[in-house]
């Protein structure tokens, strides 16, 4: 094959979401070229389209097919691997060229990545990509962040590729250093609480209700028209349908209830636990990911404590499950509203210099935790950039006060009949926390400084205290002093 001009855009990783965010750059007029070290991917990539796109399984050869400053992705594994290309790559690059890491790469590594190269004159930009495969062919939403000097070269063939929503792509500049890799992050933590809020609501309207396949189908259908609208309930309506060829039950009934993670959920709390700043929501649905995988002891913890069935669910399912929909919505709007102000809290701690509203913007449309609520989102940071946490505004407010019945009877009810759904009761307890002037927290800090002298503040009175609580009754004393 003979290549007759130079690429405009590079792509290191011929998987899936690799060949297909090729495919998607070429519709829009650009040449590309492709580097892989399996063969038999090139050749499949260079059947795909041979006038705009060139494979190569020789890094030099790659590189010199690109025109300059050339702009080089990477779609690969998150870790080492990342190092490892990029040190491959500077051997065949120049000082000038762009390099982005559109993997899920963790936002540390991320950090020192870009210092490493900017040391070298090399340009880096962190960016996370959601949509999954066909996002990435048809239009997916991106977090770009780092460099922007080199995202502003690169950003004519990203707002093209990306998804478009009321004519805007959802794609734009995040921040600084890591940026686009937290943002990401974040958006994948909400992702986790999303999935594990509707997976509770299956098992309610399973075993709890007992309706069949089809009738959860029809709920997940109707919620998807309303103000639950989301890419997450949308698919979760196909489940609900799927059946493999020559079979009579869904594909669903046979897989196994062990849930599967790559990492990035974990990223979320760990990072929100060194901020400080609570996710339960995120938290739980990453422990209880967790938790599926240990199905040889939970099965034998079935047998030991086995489930007592109360009086009937409820005698009036269809307004039952109307109740359903305010409890969801109410635990929704709080893993959102958790993530949302993680990434404030971050936006001061690491001085990213994130515009929210943008945020929410792009995730309206190409990424997996797409939905009609985003709107409701978006208009808040517009009404208030500064804005801390979503449970403030006006808008949000009325709703979340409209469905409060909704999740105060979920969750009795799930726990008076022994079902289990942690997400929904957290999201509860969260907001009963947040919402109250005074918390119990008194009690823990004279707990802290009894055992462990670890002092106390005092109300209306400054400075930091100490007391011996073993020892005579006395006015406390100034830690200060």
């Amino acid at each position: 094959m003979t290549q007759k001009k130079h690429s405009s855009f590079g792509m290191i990783g011929l998987g899936t979401m690799g060949s297909n965010l090729l495919l998607n750059i070429v519709d829009h007029g650009f040449t590309c070229s492709g580097y892989d070290i399996s063969p038999d991917k090139v050749v499949a990539l260079n059947e795909l389209n041979p006038e705009a796109i060139h494979g190569f399984t020789d890094m030099k050869e790659f590189a010199q097919s690109l025109k300059t400053p050339r702009v080089v992705m990477m779609l690969v594994p998150a870790g080492t691997i990342v190092d490892s290309v990029i040190e491959e790559l500077l051997l065949v690059l120049e000082p000038g060229d762009i390099i982005i890491d559109g993997g899920n790469s963790h936002f540390v590594d991320t950090d020192r990545r870009f210092k490493y190269l900017e040391e070298k004159n090399y340009h880096f930009i962190g960016m996370g990509v959601s949509g999954g495969e066909e996002g990435a062919r048809r239009g997916p939403s991106m977090m770009p962040g780092g460099d922007k000097e080199a995202y502003e070269v690169v950003k004519p063939i990203l707002t093209q590729i990306a998804a478009h929503v009321n004519g805007d792509p959802t794609v734009a500049y995040m921040g600084e250093r890591s940026a686009g890799h937290f943002v990401k992050m974040v958006h994948n933590g909400i992702e986790y609480a999303l999935m594990q809020l509707i997976s509770e609501t299956y098992e309610v309207l399973k075993n709890g209700l007992g309706l069949s396949d089809n009738e959860i189908h029809d709920v997940y259908k109707k919620w998807n028209e309303g103000r639950l609208q989301s890419y997450l309930l949308e698919i979760t309506r196909d489940i609900f349908a799927f059946k493999e060829n020559g079979t009579d039950h869904l594909l669903l009934n046979d897989i196994k209830d062990e849930a599967k993670a790559k990492g990035t959920g974990k990223w979320t709390s760990q990072a929100a636990m060194d901020l400080t700043l609570p996710i339960p929501v995120i938290d739980i649905a990453v422990s209880m990911r967790d938790l599926s995988k240990y199905k040889e002891l939970r099965t034998q913890a079935a047998d030991l404590y086995p489930n007592k069935k109360a009086e009937p669910y409820s005698d009036d399912n269809e307004k039952y499950i109307a109740s359903m929909e305010e409890a969801f919505y109410f635990a929704m709007v709080s893993a959102y509203a958790q993530g949302m102000h993680l990434l404030h809290r971050a936006n001061v701690d690491y001085k990213y210099n994130l515009d929210l509203g943008v945020i929410a913007k792009i995730w309206r449309g190409g990424c997996i935790i797409r939905s009609a609520f985003l709107e409701d989102i978006y208009a808040a940071y517009q009404k208030n950039p500064e804005l801390e946490h979503l449970f403030m505004d006006d808008s949000i407010h009325e709703n979340i006060v409209r469905s409060l019945a909704g999740i105060r009877t979920f969750v009795s009810d799930v726990a008076r009949h022994g079902i289990a759904a942690p997400a929904f009761s957290v999201s509860l307890g969260y907001f009963d926390n947040f919402r109250a002037a005074e918390m119990p927290a008194n009690l823990i800090q004279a707990q802290r400084d009894f055992f462990g002298s670890h002092t106390y503040e005092l109300k209306g009175k400054k400075g930091v205290f100490h007391t011996d609580w073993e020892g005579d009754p006395k006015v406390n004393t100034d830690a200060d002093s």
